[in-house]
Order: C-alpha cells, then sequence, then structure tokens
C-alpha cells in the first residue's frame, strides 16, 4: 500500500528482456534506496513492483508481461525517470490518499497550461474508469496522488503546485504523454459492491 507522495525521481539503468517478462534496474538516491531490502514493495511510476536484489544505489525488479501491457513500464529505456515511493509502513503518515499500486489504465496527457503558479493538466482515460473520477476526490498518475478540479465524460483537470511539478516526473510531461492511472480505491470497492453481477 502506499499514498502516492512521491519520495523521489529515479532513473532507470537497465531494462532487460528476461524470457518475455523485464528486469528494470532503477538508481535513486540513498535515503530511498539504502532501506530496501529484497522482497520489499515499491511503486515506480505508481505501479507496484517487487525488490528482487539490490546495488549499493540502485535496485532491481521483474516487470510481467501483464504489467508491460496495462502499464507505462513497457516503455521504459535506460535513462527514463520514474517517480518512486517505498511503501507505506504502519505508523506512516497518509500524506495523499490509500493507493494499491495496481493500475487502472494508460492514460494521456492532452492539455498542460499555466494556472498562476501552478500547471493545469487535462488527461483522457477510457469511458469505462470516468465514473469513478468525482471532482474534488483523489487519483493516482504515475504515482502522484492529486485531487481532481474538474471530471468530465472522458477527461480530468488538476492542478500541480510547483513543489510537485519540480520533485516528480510530472513537470517533464508533455501534451501526448502517456501516465498510469489508478482510480481511488474507495470508488472502486464501492462500485462492486453496489453492482455484485
Amino acid at each position: 500500500m502506499f499514498t502516492g507522495i512521491v519520495m523521489a525521481a529515479g532513473r532507470v539503468v537497465a531494462a532487460e528482456d528476461r524470457g518475455g517478462d523485464v528486469e528494470i534496474g532503477v538508481e535513486g538516491p540513498g535515503a530511498v534506496i539504502q532501506p530496501l531490502r529484497v522482497g520489499d514493495s515499491i511503486a515506480v511510476s505508481g505501479v507496484c513492483l517487487t525488490v528482487t536484489r539490490r546495488g549499493a544505489d540502485s535496485f532491481y525488479a521483474d516487470v510481467s508481461r501483464e504489467t508491460l501491457d496495462k502499464t507505462t513500464l513497457g516503455r521504459l529505456r535506460a535513462g527514463s525517470r520514474v517517480n518512486l515511493e517505498p511503501c507505506l509502513r504502519a505508523g506512516d503518515p497518509l500524506g495523499g490518499h490509500l493507493v494499491s499500486g495496481h493500475v487502472d489504465a494508460v492514460g494521456e496527457l492532452v492539455e498542460v497550461r499555466q494556472d498562476a503558479r501552478s500547471w493545469r493538466m487535462r488527461f483522457a482515460l477510457p469511458a469505462a474508469l470516468a465514473r469513478f473520477v468525482a471532482a474534488k476526490g483523489s487519483i493516482c498518475v504515475d504515482g502522484v496522488s492529486l485531487t481532481v478540479n474538474e471530471a468530465g465524460a472522458r477527461t480530468f483537470d488538476v492542478n500541480v503546485i510547483p513543489h510537485t511539478h519540480q520533485a516528480t516526473t510530472l513537470g517533464e510531461r508533455v501534451a501526448g504523454d502517456a501516465v498510469n492511472i489508478e482510480i481511488d480505491v474507495i470508488a472502486r470497492y464501492l462500485d462492486r459492491l453496489t453492482n455484485p453481477t
């Protein structure tokens, strides 16, 4: 479990085919990497992965075919920047919202514009997920917990403050970029409870 509060941006140092799956290696700041142990979960641009081995300032994780097909991780190459968040531990503050690291869909950034000191970003997502997105609700984009400003039939808008713009990969995104989207986990379970088919 995560909260969508990205601890650091890391850099992919390896992305190698392993019999149809891919092993990725990610380098990052010691404060994020050093506490990791083999078997720990870490969110990489919003995708929950398991640490399989460690280097001095890097970790490695296997990415399954399913994850490659359903997220943006299949597009990673050496040098790609990714958002990193270690798993939540009992007693940690919940700074964002509850995030599972199970990406629901790949969305697209369709518009970015300056909005005072923030950046207003509009994302498109599959129509089937739109009902889970509500104004003033939470959504996770590339592992970043954000508040929805407006929700449309196939789009939603958020404001990205200067700190988030600089500390995450969202500041590098341009219109047309693909992003990982995870809807609010509470909305997902409420829908299942009210529509038990």
